[in-house]
């Protein structure tokens, strides 16, 4: 499930895991996070599991991905969420700009394998399916159905989603 920034809560994500998805999506950089522990462990008590709060602009203890383009490098990590209360998988986007200070996007996903390009690549996807649905509702009649009957509303939305793939398949093809 790739959701915006404002569905980072914990009534969305508990109902996201009842529906066993996991959850990928954009953290503001001001975000309650924390390290995990990886030293070694004291003998006595319980065992640490955190090693300070999370601050999006120390990306000292990010392992570096790789470079997208010149200037913007995806870097990756495993951090603790408070709101959600699990592990997630950290993909920061780091800018490098003009007036010399750096920019950080976080993008996150519940499942700590999932490699943090794959983090990326879905959620610019989110961007591609909002433009669909908004080119839709603007130029094709998505909302403008006023049959109740599910087969009757299931051809219209159909119908005006095909209309747009033509009408964009037409655009592309002619240049």
């Amino acid at each position: 499930m790739v959701a915006d920034g404002y569905y980072y809560r914990s009534k969305f994500w508990e109902a996201v895991r009842e529906l066993n998805l996991d959850f990928i999506g954009k953290l503001r950089v001001d975000t309650n996070l924390r390290y995990l522990y990886t030293g070694e462990q004291k003998k006595l008590g319980s065992p640490r599991k955190y090693d300070g709060k999370f601050d999006s602009n120390d990306l000292s203890r990010f392992n570096f991905v790789k470079e997208i383009k010149p200037g913007v490098s995806l870097y990756t990590l495993v951090v603790w969420s408070c709101c959600l209360n699990c592990q997630i998988r950290l993909a920061c986007i780091s800018e490098f700009q003009a007036n010399g200070k750096i920019k950080n996007a976080l993008l996150f996903s519940t499942d700590i394998h999932l490699p943090p390009e794959q983090i990326v690549e879905y959620y610019q996807a989110r961007f591609q399916i909002e433009f669909i649905l908004r080119d839709a509702k603007q130029f094709t009649g998505l909302s403008d159905c006023q049959a109740r009957h599910l087969p009757r509303l299931n051809f219209h939305f159909n119908a005006t989603l095909i209309a747009l793939n033509l009408a964009k398949h037409e655009l592309y093809s002619c240049h």
